[in-house]
């Protein structure tokens, strides 16, 4: 990926975003090269231009936007397998847009029904160059594809039995379910067990610095 904008040195709100990112990402465990925090940077940048207009997320300050969304979106980076993942409810992006920049050899698709979020996902591919990003406008339901998904992960989306009622015809026998949740999801994954031929593969913690509440990942599979 080689983004040709102006650099981002001489934007004193661009070097402090960035400064967060890169600290959020290391608590993570994670350390970012030049370009994708360059990118991270840059994709809060556009969010922050276009949330005055479009209203596309609640926030409103871009550094809480860095810990609320980008840091939130990181802390799933260490549980991506397989090469073609899609993010269903993607919103403006999260987390597929983040893994996008993140796993630049891998495919993500990010699917939303609501067009304003989509035209500005699209324009995030196109200013930040995510040659390995396809990005849907349609419902989850409706939406089909020629080869099935190796993993489809979910961060804003409704409950866990509706995400896989929506999505199962786009998971490949052997994928997996990776929904971001806040607090344990007791009630939702007994439902989701008495309903579906689903296991548990695990329930992650996630420790994300610069957020109040319990934040989980739920790691499902299809029963063989």
């Amino acid at each position: 990926m080689n983004v040709s904008q102006s650099p981002l040195i001489d934007n004193p709100l661009a070097q402090t975003l960035q400064k967060d990112i890169c600290q959020g990402a290391k608590s993570l465990g994670l350390d970012l090269s030049q370009v994708q925090a360059d990118l991270l940077t840059r994709y809060v940048l556009l969010l922050d231009k276009w949330n005055k207009a479009y209203n596309l997320t609640a926030i409103r300050d871009p550094r809480e936007m860095v810990f609320r969304h980008i840091v939130d979106s990181l802390s799933i980076v260490p549980h991506i397998n397989g090469e073609v993942i899609l993010d269903v409810g993607s919103g403006p992006g999260l987390p597929g847009v983040v893994l996008a920049i993140m796993y630049p050899e891998k495919k993500f698709t990010t699917l939303d029904s609501n067009g304003k979020k989509t035209r500005f996902m699209l324009q995030a591919k196109l200013d930040l160059q995510l040659e390995n990003l396809e990005v849907a406008n349609a419902r989850v339901e409706s939406f089909k594809v020629d080869a099935p998904f190796d993993a489809i992960t979910s961060r804003a989306f409704s409950s866990l039995v509706n995400m896989v009622d929506g999505t199962k015809h786009l998971l490949s026998p052997s994928g997996v379910y990776l929904a971001m949740k806040g607090l344990y999801p007791e009630e939702e994954l007994k439902e989701l067990m008495d309903r579906h031929e689903i296991e548990l593969i695990g329930c992650e913690s996630l420790n994300v610095p610069g957020t109040d509440g319990d934040r989980h990942l739920v790691i499902l599979r299809n029963r063989h």
